[in-house]
């Protein structure tokens, strides 16, 4: 079982007009500092602040009639998505999320209307929690990446910025549960196989990862993250989005958090932007030489629901603490 392109049209023709067409921007730093067009794709100009609403919408709308409500588990952006698509059908949500979730994320999920329910310390204890009300409350479950409908939504990303620059030699995709990776890298590939897909997340907890290294899907420790919208498993069921990133996925770079503390300030002083740590992991390895440019290159932005005081400590150059972990603050340097 797969997505494929014909999925991702289908995915296309229910978001038009709802949460489509999202702008595409020129990095001017970007292509001055390493030599090549580098553009950013401005998925956190949604209505929710992040490209999960697109999956969100393409699953609830896929829903059949007679869904009493959905619940799902969620690191932040699924769950706003899930809950701002529930509502605008009329159903109940039920927003499944770790003790490792941003209040933040949290505060935005329920002024959608949703019931939240923090369980444990990790995805998979938030998964479990869903699955009990899926089961006991007959609530439809919609997997925040391992379902056909979210990630045919999330490929609607990939066919917005092959239109938009045709000539795109390689594509950097923020990398979780492969929601969006899978979806992006099947549309992006089925239009121009030769086009470059390099899936990035943070060195600490990157499910998706250490599960492609060891060829199965694992289970990994989570802590927290100046990326914390890439924390989470993969699910050791995992159906679709292990086997689409493992076969379309050209590469898979990690990143330290030091190295994504200066991307937000890079992103903050260069482009003038404010966006979730996850969103830079692209720009991060560009950064650092674990990704060399070698012809026009793109990432997504794909969110902006962080947390105000953390972000406001990078940009100024202070120490941020994360768990057992401090990152020794910097300012700013071009």
């Amino acid at each position: 079982m797969t997505v494929t392109l014909a999925d991702i049209l289908s995915a296309a023709a229910v978001l038009r007009g709802r949460a489509d067409a999202t702008p595409m921007v020129p990095s001017p730093h970007m292509e001055t500092r390493y030599g090549q067009p580098f553009w950013l794709k401005l998925e956190m100009t949604q209505p929710i602040g992040a490209f999960k609403l697109r999956g969100a919408l393409n699953a609830v709308a896929k829903l059949p009639e007679g869904i009493s409500g959905v619940t799902c588990c969620s690191t932040g952006n699924h769950g706003r998505g899930v809950a701002f698509a529930a509502r605008e059908r009329g159903l109940r949500a039920v927003v499944c999320m770790s003790e490792l979730v941003p209040k933040t994320k949290v505060d935005g999920i329920r002024a959608f209307g949703a019931d939240v329910h923090i369980r444990g310390r990790s995805q998979d204890t938030a998964l479990a929690e869903s699955q009990r009300l899926s089961e006991e409350q007959g609530l439809a479950q919609i997997s925040p990446f391992d379902d056909a409908h979210v990630i045919a939504g999330q490929g609607t990303i990939g066919l917005e910025m092959l239109a938009k620059q045709p000539d795109l030699d390689m594509l950097l995709v923020p990398l979780s549960g492969g929601g969006l990776a899978a979806g992006v890298a099947a549309a992006a590939k089925a239009i121009n196989p030769s086009i470059r897909l390099v899936g990035v997340s943070m060195d600490r907890g990157a499910a998706m990862a250490a599960s492609l290294e060891a060829g199965r899907p694992v289970e990994v420790e989570e802590v927290e993250s100046l990326a914390d919208s890439l924390g989470g498993g993969i699910g050791l069921d995992n159906e679709l989005t292990f086997a689409m990133c493992r076969d379309l996925l050209d590469e898979v770079v990690l990143v330290s958090e030091e190295e994504v503390y200066r991307a937000l300030q890079t992103l903050y002083y260069e482009d003038r932007l404010i966006a979730e740590g996850a969103c830079v992991v692209g720009l991060a390895a560009v950064q650092t030489g674990k990704v060399t440019l070698t012809g026009p290159t793109a990432t997504i932005l794909t969110g902006r629901n962080l947390d105000m005081e953390v972000f406001t400590r990078v940009v100024t150059g202070r120490d941020v603490t994360l768990g057992d972990m401090t990152i020794e603050g910097r300012p700013y340097e071009p």
